[in-house]
C-alpha cells in the first residue's frame, strides 16, 4: 500500500517483530530514499554476554530495503512483489549498546529498477548495511538481496504466494 513516510515510520515501529526486539525507525525521508534505524539494548534482546542478540541485528535489517524500493516504485506508477530474497550478516564486534544503521538507495540505483522492470524483467539486486554502535565502530555487514518483480507484467493476482 502506498502510504506516507511518517504512516509508514509508525507502522513499522509498532509492527510487532519489530517492537518487541526493541528495533526503531527513526526517520524515512519524505521521497522513501532512506531510513534510519536504531536497535535499542534491552532486557528483550541481550544475549548471554550481555551484548545485543545476533538475531535481533539480523531481523533489524530484513525489511528496509524491500519496503524502500516497494515505495518508491509505487511513486513511479508500478505495483510490484518485493522482497528479500536472500541475505548474509557478518557479526565484527559485539553490540554492548545500541546500533545504528542508515540505508540509502541512489538515484543511478533506482533509475537501474526502473529500467529492468520497464523492460519486462525482474530486478534482483544485492546492497550493504554498515551496523554501527554509538562510538561509530562496525559491528555488524549485512547483504539483502532484493527482489523486485512487477505485477503487471505476466502475474495473476492470486490469495497466496
Amino acid at each position: 500500500m502506498k502510504v506516507s513516510a511518517n504512516t509508514l515510520k509508525w507502522m513499522m515501529r509498532f509492527y510487532p517483530p519489530l517492537f518487541f526486539q526493541r528495533i526503531w525507525v527513526k526517520k524515512f525521508a519524505e521521497d522513501f530514499t532512506s531510513v534510519e534505524v536504531k536497535i535499542n539494548k534491552s532486557l528483550l534482546n541481550i544475549n548471554y554476554n550481555k551484548s545485543i542478540f545476533g538475531g535481533t541485528i539480523f531481523s533489524a535489517s530484513d525489511p528496509f530495503y524491500a519496503l524502500l524500493f516497494d515505495q518508491i516504485l509505487r511513486l513511479h506508477g508500478f505495483k510490484t512483489r518485493v522482497w528479500l530474497k536472500s541475505a548474509s550478516i557478518q557479526y565484527l564486534k559485539p553490540g554492548h549498546g545500541d546500533l545504528y544503521f542508515k540505508i540509502s538507495i541512489q538515484p543511478d540505483e533506482i533509475e537501474e529498477a526502473l529500467k529492468t522492470l520497464k523492460a519486462g524483467e525482474k530486478f534482483i539486486k544485492a546492497y550493504p548495511i554498515e551496523i554501527f554502535n554509538k562510538k561509530g565502530e562496525l559491528c555488524a555487514l549485512v547483504s539483502n538481496e532484493v527482489y523486485v518483480r512487477n505485477r503487471y507484467q505476466g502475474e495473476q493476482n492470486k490469495v497466496a504466494y
